[in-house]
């Protein structure tokens, strides 16, 4: 099954209780990025808990082994279901990571699934370009660094993976069922890719592989987010 969540890009936790408040029921999960959780904290994420919503704690940390493992504990601890690192940072750091979050969900006093760990591969507001920059590499071709990446997440214990629905395809059809892939960049069809160089519709992203869908401006910028949730979860059936 594929799960949908929908990221709270806001700035207060008032304007994510707004939002939460005006899906209802129509969306059980959320994200909480790195502007909400800086302005906020971990109160977020209890209050969240406290609604009966699942959560995705969207940190993309990246330390030595020591830093994250203890970093992954605190987050677990709050009862997230998932959260994210950089699968650059290598298998030792995502390593520590999983072993954390394992440590934090058993003393958390939510029930419910341990967190589990994600690595980010290559983000969607790049292309190959911007990852030729950025890592000092020339003729670099986005799915085989998503795919390398992939292999260290694997190799690490991780819960999955983030990539574009782009790369999707080619990463499950390498490591199958080891990897839950998460795809940001969702956008319904006809709307605007924003910032987001890397895109696709949910259908096109479930189809290709995807076990979770990042949903942002798609539904939170619609006129009436709860038909637009209701458009998305249409396309999924």
């Amino acid at each position: 099954m594929v799960e949908a969540i929908v990221a709270l890009d806001v700035a207060t936790m008032a304007d994510a209780q707004a939002l939460v408040r005006r899906l209802g029921g129509a969306c059980d999960f959320y994200k909480v990025g790195l502007e909400l959780f800086a302005a906020e904290g971990p109160e977020v994420v209890r209050w969240l808990r406290g609604e009966g919503k699942r959560v995705f704690v969207d940190l993309k940390l990246h330390d030595i082994p020591n830093t994250v493992r203890g970093a992954a504990r605190s987050v677990a601890r709050l009862g997230a279901s998932l959260l994210t690192v950089h699968a650059s940072g290598g298998t030792d750091m995502m390593a520590a990571a999983v072993a954390g979050a394992a440590e934090g969900s058993a003393e958390s006093s939510a029930e419910g699934e341990t967190c589990g760990i994600l690595g980010v591969t290559v983000l969607t507001s790049m292309d190959a370009g911007g990852v030729e920059q950025a890592w000092g590499r020339e003729q670099v071709v986005v799915q085989g660094e998503v795919e390398r990446l992939a292999g260290l997440a694997a190799d690490a214990g991780a819960a999955g993976i983030v990539c574009s629905g782009h790369e999707a395809a080619g990463v499950r059809a390498r490591y199958g069922g080891r990897l839950g892939l998460l795809v940001p960049g969702i956008r319904l069809a006809g709307g605007a890719t924003h910032d987001q160089r890397r895109v696709m519709t949910p259908s096109a992203a479930a189809a290709a592989g995807a076990r979770w869908l990042i949903l942002g401006r798609a539904v939170t910028g619609a006129a009436d987010p709860v038909a637009a949730m209701a458009a998305v979860r249409a396309e999924l059936i």
